[in-house]
């Protein structure tokens, strides 16, 4: 068999993640590789820290993009700051939070769970509650946006929680970053870890994370090394450091990084608050056309992501089915559920360069001829 070049379909990516990329992003992408240790690349990547501390909101130092998917933000965020023996509070109301109780286990942590209803925020008593119950605890690690659910949780009360519990809080905002408002410095957060697939719009494999000097100094205070050579940030930042010459670490994803860079000089054109302004608007436009059609969402009115609508399947409707005919008739993805909630809800992403009026008419357009 000769295996030819491959052509992917043309599709409208409206799930959980990835999202669309612009042709912008994907021009940028395919521009001319250099060495990652070219003067003219050091530049692209002093420039992208300062883009992503706009969109964090932050003036953390240790500000950076890990060159893999959101998934390693995570376990950077978790190999660095845990230690064998600390014990952490993790806040779980869907997939994710499942995930951080992992991170922490596999460092060696104690991992003490603070549990919600999945399609609920992460409740603040029950957090107080664990921290009062847990003096010795010395993190406490929540996510904002779940994407399993479309529930944002209140990052502003949980971290000043941690704070008064004298924890470091560490924040997954995979979904949440440059969807719905998120202000790192304002809010405190200490360790934060995104992806650059969702609202973004960029390539999936690469993950913004930020650090707190709070945070560093934990991580300069360590009694054992990082368990992840790789994502040792005593090693990553030699090369991520914005002065002198840069330290060898590994051979950074160039063109990805090209295309991050793009899609976060789109974002700093749009604005950022036009941004979450955008999100919220056409998260408006598609629960009108969903609850005409008797669609319900799973997650209570003022806990929605904007970014991530997470809807209920209307009684006798075959979930895959409909999925299938939505990608092969229509070229257009949309997410089954996950965990409990497989086969009872549809998520429906309106993330990034995916969030327009088009793409909510296509989509409202294309389930009710399927449906």
């Amino acid at each position: 068999m000769t295996i030819t070049s491959f052509h992917p379909p043309q599709r409208t990516l409206m799930g959980p993640g990835p999202s669309d990329v612009s042709d912008r992003v994907l021009h940028a992408m395919a521009r001319p590789t250099i060495g990652h240790l070219d003067p003219a690349f050091v530049a692209m990547m002093d420039e992208i820290k300062i883009l992503l501390q706009y969109v964090f909101q932050t003036k953390n130092e240790l500000t950076f993009a890990v060159s893999a998917p959101g998934s390693a933000g995570m376990e950077c965020c978790f190999a660095n700051l845990v230690e064998p023996g600390d014990k952490v509070i993790v806040c779980q109301n869907g997939v994710f939070g499942g995930r951080m109780k992992e991170n922490v286990e596999r460092c060696g942590g104690i991992a003490v769970m603070v549990q919600d209803e999945w399609g609920s925020a992460v409740d603040p008593n029950k957090v107080e509650e664990a921290l009062n119950a847990n003096k010795d605890a010395c993190l406490l690690a929540f996510v904002h946006a779940e994407t399993s659910t479309g529930a944002q949780s209140d990052a502003k009360t949980l971290v000043e929680l941690a704070h008064k519990h004298d924890c470091l809080a560490i924040v997954d905002a995979v979904t949440s970053l440059a969807g719905t408002p998120l202000k790192v410095d304002e809010w405190g957060i200490d360790a934060i870890y995104s992806g650059s697939q969702k609202c973004l719009s960029s390539s999936p494999g690469l993950s913004p994370v930020s650090f707190s000097q709070r945070a560093a100094e934990k991580i300069k205070q360590r009694h054992t090394k990082v368990q992840s050579w790789f994502l040792d940030l005593n090693l990553v930042m030699g090369y991520w450091s914005g002065e002198g010459k840069r330290a060898y670490h590994h051979t950074a994803p160039v063109n990805c990084l090209y295309g991050l860079h793009e899609s976060l000089v789109i974002v700093q054109e749009e604005g950022l608050e036009h941004a979450w302004s955008r999100h919220h608007k056409n998260h408006l436009a598609l629960r009108a056309g969903l609850e005409q059609m008797g669609i319900d969402f799973i997650v209570p009115k003022k806990d929605r992501l904007p970014q991530l609508n997470a809807v209920t399947i209307p009684q006798g409707v075959d979930d895959a089915d409909v999925r299938t005919r939505l990608l092969n008739e229509f070229n257009l993805e949309i997410g089954a559920g996950l965990g409990g909630l497989a086969g009872k809800v549809w998520r429906i992403g309106l993330m990034g360069h995916a969030s327009t009026q088009k793409n909510v008419d296509f989509c409202l357009n294309s389930l009710r001829a399927v449906i």
